[in-house]
């Protein structure tokens, strides 16, 4: 059981390694959208990129479509998943917060330094 967990975080983690995986997810956290509503929130030309990214996706369980008519209509496949991006972003600021004051401390030494 351990490592068939391990290898779906895996597989899941390598399934959002993907800028436009991610901002694709974004989006799908805001409800669900057709292809060419993501096409025009992400701003790409052509919708190849972003079909074949919901494609990756979809493959992993982390997006579903169903059929609207002659349109598929993507959400997340579980909630948490916008949970995840959040925390993510999160992590993210106190990553930036600790560069600030590593940078603040070192521009602070280099002035007393120059000083001396």
């Amino acid at each position: 059981m351990g490592n068939e967990i391990h290898q779906f975080k895996t597989d899941f983690f390598k399934a959002l390694a993907h800028p436009l995986r991610i901002r694709i997810l974004e989006i799908l956290s805001e409800g669900e959208k057709s292809v060419n509503e993501i096409q025009t929130l992400v701003n790409k030309e052509g919708s190849s990129g972003v079909s074949q990214q919901l494609s990756v996706l979809r493959s992993k369980n982390i997006v579903k479509g169903r059929k609207d008519g002659k349109y598929v209509v993507y959400s997340l496949s579980d909630p948490m998943i916008a949970d995840l991006l959040i925390v993510a972003k999160e992590i993210f600021n106190n990553h930036l917060i600790n560069t600030m004051s590593l940078l603040e401390e070192v521009d602070e030494a280099e002035h007393i330094k120059r000083k001396n």
